[in-house]
């Protein structure tokens, strides 16, 4: 039985309002923007944060060491750490406009971007961040198939002794994986997702725990470290491959820490008081710095276990065959990870989707209470059902269509760094704080967003390089592995 819901009143709200806006002092339900209290914690937001930061990235660091080599591979890998806690500093203090206790709040990355900035700059900031949001969903995707057949496939090689090459279609796996993210695609808020993050949060830490101790462990028993300090040599490789990888590792360095188009997004569930920036920034700080530190022990033991021939992808690369328990543990982790990490990617765009929905059709808002035995009734919304689920299937056939693990991350982490990490958090903490032009304040902000674009543009060009020729040998949803 379906029952429409009404448009809901709040007995609490009506004597303490301004404007028509509950007070925070007038209700302990709401907050003071009229919206049910925020619950966020600098817990649950590092939970948010380390889920979608550490993914499927993280894995490809010992084949981006490669490309680079033991001087410039933890030195790229330290540079994207400290530009991505700075500039995410900075974007912390923009999540209010004026005021960073009482001021107006910004729901959103664009929000945020429009209030500030202005003009058409919220229009190319939601052009860039959507579909860099969009293109995540379908890297992991791709990700999250590959460590499922990675499963399979180590199983296959366990039981004939290495003798059977165990090819298989991803496609089956990115269809399972579609099927999954459709029914956790219905949750209707970012903040309904905490479990889902932390879960997740969980298991990110058990997949790079588990490739540091493998590559330790592979260390140990060949007794050398390997590796050179400029990566993989022109001869082994032509030139054009050495650039283009090298390049190329630099997007997937800066795809491993991105994450500044949703910050605006999980700063929105922190409880106040304490201020939401100081939260988010005690959160940055602690994750950023837990992460740096993953990052560089699985990027380098990684490296220096397989040296130049390290794999795209260590474990899904099988880089490690024994004891295959422990790597099926490992890809499982993966993918309930990005179970996760794929929803903290898929919400806000929901959100912007279904809240532009409402404003043009205001009928779309329509809920039906479901109920369902044993648990408290389901709130239906025929347009999210709908939409959310053209969503994940249409992620899910480009992912089909063009299953390029490292090639997909590089892109991806090439086209966002600079707008979305660098260039419209330093625009919008000029203008929040007033800094003027040409001061010394100024000069240094406008150097490092001209360093960084320049470090996005060669890192995008190595992708597209290596997307071109991998299309060159691949025929369109045959893939297999």
């Amino acid at each position: 039985m379906m029952v429409e819901i009404a448009s809901r009143s709040h007995p609490d709200i009506g004597e303490h309002t301004i404007d028509g806006v509950p007070s925070q002092t007038g209700s302990k339900f709401y907050d003071d923007d009229g919206r049910l209290k925020r619950t966020g914690t600098v817990w649950t937001t590092s939970s948010h944060i380390v889920t979608a930061v550490v993914g499927s990235g993280v894995l490809s660091l010992a084949w981006a060491m490669a490309q680079m080599g033991w001087v410039a591979g933890p030195a790229a890998m330290l540079f994207f750490s400290v530009i991505t806690w700075y500039t995410s500093s900075l974007l912390a203090d923009c999540y209010r406009y004026g005021d960073p206790k009482l001021g107006k709040r910004n729901y959103t990355f664009m929000e945020a971007v429009h209030t500030i900035l202005g003009g058409y700059n919220d229009m190319l900031c939601g052009i860039v961040q959507y579909t860099n949001l969009y293109g995540t969903a379908v890297g992991y995707t791709i990700a999250a198939s590959i460590s499922m057949m990675a499963i399979k496939r180590s199983g296959c090689f366990h039981s004939s002794g290495g003798k059977d090459p165990c090819h298989i279609s991803s496609n089956p796996y990115m269809i399972s994986f579609g099927v999954i993210q459709i029914f956790f695609s219905q949750i209707p808020d970012f903040d309904k997702t905490w479990w889902l993050s932390i879960v997740a949060a969980v298991m990110s830490f058990t997949y790079s725990i588990i490739g540091l101790a493998l590559g330790i462990a592979k260390i140990s028993e060949t007794g050398t470290i390997k590796g050179s300090l400029t990566g993989v040599t022109i001869g082994a490789v032509t030139k054009a491959q050495k650039v283009w990888g090298t390049f190329q590792a630099l997007g997937d360095i800066a795809f491993a820490y991105s994450y500044s188009q949703i910050l605006i997004e999980i700063q929105d569930t922190i409880k106040n008081p304490p201020s939401e920036v100081k939260t988010m920034k005690k959160a940055t700080k602690i994750s950023i710095g837990v992460i740096t530190t993953f990052y560089m022990l699985c990027g380098c033991s990684g490296y220096a276990a397989f040296g130049d021939s390290s794999p795209g992808n260590v474990l899904t690369g099988f880089g490690f065959y024994n004891p295959y328990w422990l790597i099926d543990l490992a890809n499982a982790a993966i993918v309930i990870h990005l179970v996760g990490a794929y929803q903290v990617y898929a919400q806000p765009l929901f959100a912007f989707i279904e809240k532009w929905a409402a404003k043009r059709w205001p009928i779309v808002k329509t809920e039906y209470k479901i109920p369902i035995p044993g648990f408290l009734p389901y709130n239906l919304n025929l347009f999210r059902l709908v939409w959310r689920t053209v969503f994940v299937i249409t992620t899910t056939v480009i992912a089909m269509l063009i299953p390029f693990f490292n090639d997909i991350l590089g892109l991806l982490g090439a086209l966002g760094f600079w707008p979305l990490t660098v260039y419209f958090p330093v625009e919008m903490y000029i203008v929040q704080k007033k800094i003027p032009k040409w001061s010394t304040g100024w000069i240094c902000l406008q150097i490092l967003s001209v360093v960084c674009l320049i470090v996005s543009a060669v890192a995008a060009v190595g992708s597209v390089a290596s997307i071109v020729l991998d299309l060159k040998k691949y025929t369109p949803f045959t893939s297999t592995y």
